[in-house]
């Protein structure tokens, strides 16, 4: 069931929305599977982060899946959505423009160091309605550390088409599904020439280049958990661990242990 946001956001966030005095504040909120943001926007900017859970957060025409242990960077007034796939601990950090740790309009995906997570456990001690000279400190700080913040491309752009649409849909939702281009074309109704011409044209990549990334996505959220990458190349259709952790060491020039390894 989704959350209004004309409740949610309009009335308990805005309460929360930093100022020059107060740059960078604070809300949160422990929300089910299932749950729903539905798509707004702000002035200020956000980093979406999860104490703990996974959530999907969509913006900039991409979407993405977040764990604990990576939150994204929403600039100001760009529109975005989230959606939670777990019980989640969703603990936004509203950032105002002036000290946007990153600059332009497109989001970024960011690793969360341990003393990053720690600030934020520490910060959100504190009223988030008054504030005081060591949540002042602590905000300092932690705009620091996200300027400092390594980003990860695992970014899922999203169709514009409503066929297309259909079936990056469907493998969001299913990403180990092995049908072929063409066996989707008979399910969405295009054939296959058309939407290998609307990956590219949308999308700016082929149909198995974009699935890989979907793969991926979907690929973060388990190895966090501690899911044995054996059962993760199997849930995601890899015909072995292997070729799951080469595909992956392709993408980010590391095997999957090593881009976890900062936890």
């Amino acid at each position: 069931m989704a959350i209004s946001i004309a409740t949610h956001t309009d009335v308990n966030w805005r309460r929360n929305a930093p100022t020059p005095e107060r740059p960078l504040t604070m809300s949160g909120r422990d929300l089910q599977a299932d749950d729903a943001l539905l798509p707004h926007s702000h002035p200020w900017g956000q980093v979406t982060y999860a104490l703990e859970g996974v959530m999907r957060v969509t913006a900039n025409n991409s979407s993405w899946i977040v764990p604990p242990l990576r939150a994204i960077w929403i600039p100001p007034e760009v529109e975005h959505a989230i959606t939670v796939l777990e019980t989640t601990q969703l603990r936004p950090l509203f950032v105002h423009a002036d000290r946007a740790p990153f600059a332009g309009p497109m989001c970024q995906v960011l690793e969360v160091s341990s003393l990053l997570r720690e600030l934020i456990v520490a910060l959100e001690q504190h009223d988030q309605h008054e504030q005081s000279a060591r949540q002042a400190l602590l905000g300092e700080l932690i705009l620091d550390e996200l300027a400092r913040s390594a980003t990860r491309p695992i970014r899922v752009p999203l169709p514009d088409d409503k066929r297309l649409k259909a079936l990056c849909a469907a493998l969001i939702a299913a990403p180990g599904a092995e049908l072929t281009l063409k066996d989707w074309a008979a399910q969405v109704g295009a054939s296959e020439r058309t939407l290998a011409r609307l990956f590219e044209r949308e999308l700016g990549m082929g149909f198995g280049q974009w699935r890989q990334q979907v793969r991926l996505a979907h690929a973060a959220p388990m190895i966090a958990r501690g899911t044995p990458l054996l059962l993760v190349a199997q849930e995601l259709g890899y015909t072995s661990q292997s070729a799951f952790s080469a595909m992956f060491k392709k993408t980010f020039g590391c095997s999957p242990s090593a881009f976890f390894d900062f936890q």
